[in-house]
């Protein structure tokens, strides 16, 4: 009966989604406990830069030459539709050129961060669903294009658990508030509330700003103490009257993570205590602060970190392409090449994951004036979720190659066509997770990031 007893708990911790085996009970005790992964992982962290409103690959890592012949033309095979008209080629105002061993182009947009291309691994193949902002974020950060699912943060930190019990395990830098879809791009969706991301607004520089209530002015640290272990075996009676109910736990836990994160907190984001040939490195500005924020928070042991860019003023560069697009890369470009080298420098790039991309990608023909969509201008492009890049360093990826590739004009993925879900899926894989295995029990349904899609590219794996 005892033997009996024993299992039967296991299967019930399994049953509210703990991984199988020795890990389970650990869940129940901890659940932010560090757990093992399926096999052993390539990266240990993640570093998402998030290229907010869908930057045009063809003039940041996809050069299209043959545009140039066309411009001011009609595109063979006529309209190359996507949400809206579009009309004669455009070619890419900005120059390419070959950069480091591998030779691989990029945009003098990027030209900081293609100083390290030979750690980066360019899909140029990706492809989404469908070609609306709103349901191509979900899918690019949840797996899911219409029901608020989990966000890979989110999974990634169920799955793992945390390095540090100081500092949340799932960080999201969104300067200036949140973007579309709010935070359902950082939500836990049907996990256990815990796992869900911490939202920082990145536009502030004071950690009081930056964290609410980070500081306590009226009580010292032994008063809080105090104050929390009475608080806290109050709610632990209320919760074992509850059958131990889950967000219950997160309640208690963000209690306990926030009185430990007012000694860390302070530290990991306050950049001033970096010496100034690194913050020369990285440069001025917003983007640069909370991308060099991004490696201190993963060399305090953050599980994932996720930096947005493009909130306000996103790449959705309907009109004023060139303007817009440099304006924009100049904000970040130096800070993500420095990024690259600094975790390189500190032997922390094999073990950091680091991506970089939007939503989709834009159209190789202008974008022709409609009500609502431009200004009337003729100089940006529309959306395309048909094909667009997405690049990977560090964390277990080959660099210096170019994976797959879209058609002549750069409009549709046509060789080694690379899906989100397939991205999702090489993403855990590095991580250490056979994503077909990775799977959570939720309304009688076993649900994984990938749901029922999902192939490792193998191919961008060193």
């Amino acid at each position: 009966m005892g033997l009996g007893g024993l299992a039967f708990g296991q299967l019930l911790a399994e049953a509210a989604g703990a991984l199988p085996g020795a890990a389970a009970a650990d869940v129940r005790r901890d659940p932010l406990a560090p757990k093992p992964a399926h096999f052993p992982a390539k990266a240990k962290r993640v570093i998402h830069l998030f290229i907010n409103g869908g930057p045009s690959h063809l003039d940041t890592f996809d050069p299209k030459p043959l545009l140039a012949k066309y411009a001011g033309k009609e595109l063979p095979g006529g309209n190359l539709k996507t949400e809206r008209p579009t009309g004669h080629a455009f070619p890419s105002p900005f120059k390419f050129r070959k950069y480091g061993e591998s030779g691989i182009e990029v945009s003098e947009l990027f030209r900081h961060t293609a100083e390290s291309i030979d750690d980066i691994a360019v899909i140029r193949s990706m492809h989404a669903d469908v070609p609306n902002h709103e349901p191509s974020l979900m899918l690019m950060n949840t797996g899911e294009a219409r029901l608020v699912r989990p966000s890979v943060g989110s999974w990634l930190t169920w799955g793992l658990g945390t390095e540090n019990r100081n500092l949340p395990a799932f960080i999201a830098m969104c300067p200036g508030g949140y973007p579309i879809q709010e935070s359902q791009n950082w939500h836990a969706g049907f996990l256990p509330g815990i796992y869900q991301g911490t939202h920082i607004d990145t536009k502030h520089t004071e950690i009081s700003k930056l964290i609410e209530n980070i500081k306590n002015d009226r009580l010292g640290r032994e008063q809080q103490r105090r104050q929390l272990d009475l608080l806290l075996a109050l709610n632990e009676r209320h919760k074992a009257a509850r059958n131990n109910d889950p967000q219950l736990d997160a309640r208690l836990e963000s209690f306990e993570l926030a009185f430990r994160m007012q000694a860390e907190a302070a530290d990991a984001f306050d950049v001033s205590r970096e010496p100034k040939h690194i913050l020369d490195m990285y440069g001025p500005g917003t983007q640069a602060r909370q991308i060099l924020i991004a490696r201190r928070l993963v060399e305090r042991g953050v599980r994932f970190v996720q930096v947005w860019h493009g909130q306000g003023q996103p790449w959705d560069s309907h009109d004023d392409l060139e303007e817009n697009h440099r304006r924009l890369a100049g904000q970040c470009d130096r800070a993500i090449g420095a990024l690259l080298k600094d975790l390189k420098q500190r032997g922390l790039l094999e073990e950091t994951l680091v991506i970089w991309g939007g939503e989709f990608g834009r159209t190789p023909a202008v974008e022709l004036p409609k009500k609502g969509s431009n200004q009337g201008k003729i100089n940006g492009r529309d959306h395309n979720h048909w094909g667009f890049t997405t690049w990977l360093a560090g964390g277990g990826v080959k660099g210096g190659c170019v994976h797959g590739a879209t058609d002549e004009f750069g409009f549709r993925a046509v060789e080694n066509r690379v899906h989100v879900h397939d991205l999702h899926a090489t993403l855990l894989h590095l991580m250490g997770f056979d994503h077909e295995r990775f799977t959570y029990r939720y309304a009688g349904r076993d649900f994984r990031l990938t749901d029922v899609h999902g192939h490792v590219v193998r191919e961008i794996i060193a």
